[in-house]
């Protein structure tokens, strides 16, 4: 892509995480309808392989894998099946992400620690990998996602808001290591959409108002389909009210 944007990603092989459901699901339609071969990954075998007929169903490309990004063992496995099935990756869209909503001084310690494992220890061990497969070819595209609570706080969303400050900080650290290597690094910071997590931790937003996981795919698909040249680091998408989430 040396001239101006290609809104196509024919041949591209793309992981998507916690692409079961909501904002994964979202961005992995998107990618798939550009052309993409889509791996979804989620610890839900049933809401993947769904996900992944949808896709074939509509003449894509898509295989489903069940992990779960905080064990070791399931990333290494995932990428280990890549590896046979590519050869290479391409795209990796660290998305699995769960949230634990409440006050703080109620909230259990195994509770905290299991969205940490999660949101950082998935996003971080899934980014390690790929940079591993990306880096002998010198290209790539690792897009983190976080949320709006990367860079602003709310009641009752301790864990969730520290996880989501902590993917900003790796996204951060790893844009600046692997630019050498010709690897973007990216984060997209969605509001309020229209997902599972939102109705738990917004209950008071309208849900007519929130964004749709498919606009937050068509985000993604902006950012990969940038000049070579071109980076942008974070992208933040905020919900066209009055009232910013």
């Amino acid at each position: 892509m040396d001239e101006g944007w290609n809104q196509r990603l024919d041949g591209k092989v793309v992981l998507v995480t916690g692409a079961g459901r909501g904002i994964g699901r979202g961005v992995s339609l998107v990618l798939a309808r550009a052309g993409a071969r889509v791996i979804l990954v989620a610890r839900s075998e049933d809401e993947i392989d769904r996900a992944a007929r949808e896709i074939q169903e509509a003449g894509g490309e898509a295989m489903s894998v069940p992990a779960d990004v905080s064990r070791e063992e399931d990333v290494l496995r995932v990428f280990s099946r890549i590896g046979e099935a590519f050869g290479r990756l391409d795209v990796l869209v660290n998305n699995a992400g769960i949230g634990a909503f409440g006050p703080a001084d109620r909230m259990a310690t195994e509770e905290f620690d299991r969205v940490v494992a999660v949101n950082v220890r998935g996003t971080f061990l899934c980014a390690r990998e790929a940079l591993r497969m990306m880096k002998p070819r010198r290209q790539g595209a690792i897009i983190n996602v976080s949320s709006v609570v990367g860079f602003k706080g709310y009641a009752d969303q301790a864990a969730y808001t520290a996880t989501k400050h902590a993917v900003m900080g790796l996204t951060k650290s790893l844009a600046a290591e692997a630019q050498a290597d010709g690897i973007r690094v990216s984060a997209v910071l969605p509001g309020g959409t229209d997902t599972g997590l939102i109705a738990d931790a917004r209950p008071d937003l309208r849900r007519e108002e929130l964004l749709h996981p498919g606009d937050i795919g068509e985000v993604v698909l902006f950012l990969l389909s940038l000049p070579e040249r071109a980076a942008i680091d974070q992208i933040y998408i905020r919900r066209r009210t009055s009232k910013p989430f």
